[in-house]
C-alpha cells in the first residue's frame, strides 16, 4: 500500500505540467492552429520564472514572470500564424528553437552558472501544503491513507491544476467562446459569416495556452528542482502534445493520456537498479524509454482513429 501510494503521488506531480501543456494545446489546436511550440513556451516559462523568483525571492513574481514569458511567445506565435498566415509548423519549431538557445545564453549571461540560475532559497520556492485533518487521519486504513499521502502535501500549482481541469472542460462545451472556439477550429468561414472574429478568438485561445504553459513551466523550475537547468523540459511539451493527440483534442481523455505518461515515468524512476524476478537488473536507458515507448505505442494506435479540428493548419483568408 506505501509504496503504490508512493507511486501514485509521484504520478500526480509529473502529470502536472504535462496537464497544463496539454490544456494550452488543446486551447490552441482547438482553435484551428497546430502548437508544437508547447516545448519551447515551457522553457522560457521555467527560465523566467526561476530567474525571477531567484531576484525577486517571491515565488508568486516567479509565477508571474513566467506566465509573461510563455504569453509572449504565444504572441509571437499568433502574430505569424494568425494576422501573416504565415506556417505554423515552422513557427512553432522556431519558439522552440529560439526557447533551447536563449535560455542558456541569458542564464550564462546573468548567473554564470553554465546556463542555469542558482538554487531558490526556501522563501523563494512554493512548497507542500498540508490539507486539513491529513496528520490526524494518517493512520486511518485506506481513505485516511489516500486523503494524507496521496491527496495532501502537494504544490499550489498541483491544486490549481486539479481545479482547472473542470474549468477548461466548462468553458471548451459550455460557455459561449467555447462554442466560438470550436466553431472556429472547425469551420471558420461559416463562424466568420455569422460575425464571430476568427483572429480574435484563436489570439485569445493561444493567450489562455500561454497562461497554461508559464504554469508548467514554473512548476518545474519554481516548484520541482528548485532552480531552472538547461533543457529542463525534456520533451514534455511534445508528451503533451501526444497526450493531447490520444485524447482526440477532449480535456478529459487528454488528462488521462497525461496520467498514463506521468505513470509510466514515475514507474521508470522506481526501475532504476531494481533487481527483478527472472530478468535480473534492466539497463537503466532501458527504462528511460518506457514513457516514450509508450508515447509511439499509443499514437500507432490511435492517432489514426482520432479527428483533428478540420481547420487546423490551414491559414484563414477572409472571405470576400
Amino acid at each position: 500500500m506505501e509504496q503504490w501510494l508512493s507511486l501514485l503521488d509521484s504520478t500526480i506531480r509529473v502529470a502536472t505540467p504535462l496537464v497544463l501543456a496539454a490544456l494550452a494545446g488543446m486551447f490552441s489546436e482547438r482553435s484551428g492552429v497546430v502548437d508544437i511550440g508547447l516545448e519551447g513556451k515551457m522553457l522560457v516559462a521555467a527560465f523566467a520564472s526561476g530567474a525571477a523568483a531567484f531576484v525577486t525571492h517571491s515565488p508568486w513574481l516567479g509565477l508571474l514572470a513566467g506566465v509573461m514569458a510563455a504569453v509572449s511567445m504565444a504572441m509571437v506565435h499568433a502574430f505569424v500564424s494568425v494576422t501573416y498566415n504565415g506556417n505554423q509548423l515552422i513557427s512553432g519549431m522556431a519558439i522552440n528553437t529560439i526557447a533551447s538557445g536563449i535560455t542558456p545564453v541569458l542564464g550564462l549571461a546573468w548567473f554564470q552558472q553554465g546556463g542555469n540560475t542558482p538554487q531558490l532559497d526556501d522563501d523563494s520556492r512554493f512548497h507542500d501544503i498540508t490539507l486539513p485533518f491529513a496528520d490526524a487521519l494518517s493512520n486511518v486504513p485506506v481513505l485516511g491513507q489516500l486523503y494524507s499521502k496521496l491527496l495532501s502535501g502537494h504544490s499550489i500549482l498541483v491544486y490549481l491544476t486539479i481545479l482547472i481541469i473542470p474549468l477548461v472542460s466548462w468553458v471548451v462545451y459550455r460557455s459561449r467562446f467555447g462554442l466560438r472556439l470550436r466553431a472556429v477550429g472547425e469551420n471558420p468561414h461559416a463562424a466568420d459569416t455569422a460575425g464571430v472574429s476568427v483572429a480574435r478568438v484563436r489570439y485569445i485561445a493561444l493567450f489562455w495556452g500561454g497562461v497554461l504553459c508559464g504554469m508548467a513551466g514554473t512548476f518545474l523550475s519554481v516548484y520541482q528542482t528548485g532552480s531552472f537547468i538547461k533543457e529542463m523540459t525534456a520533451g514534455k511539451g511534445f508528451l503533451a502534445l501526444a497526450a493531447l493527440i490520444f485524447g482526440k483534442w477532449r480535456p478529459l481523455p487528454a488528462v488521462l493520456g497525461c496520467l498514463l505518461f506521468a505513470f509510466a515515468d514515475a514507474l521508470q524512476i522506481r526501475l532504476e537498479g531494481v533487481d527483478l524476478p527472472i530478468v535480473g537488473q534492466i539497463p537503466s536507458q532501458a527504462i528511460q524509454v518506457i514513457p516514450y515507448v509508450l508515447t509511439v505505442l499509443l499514437l500507432a494506435g490511435f492517432v489514426g482513429r482520432a479527428v483533428a479540428p478540420k481547420a487546423i493548419g490551414v491559414p484563414f483568408v477572409k472571405s470576400r
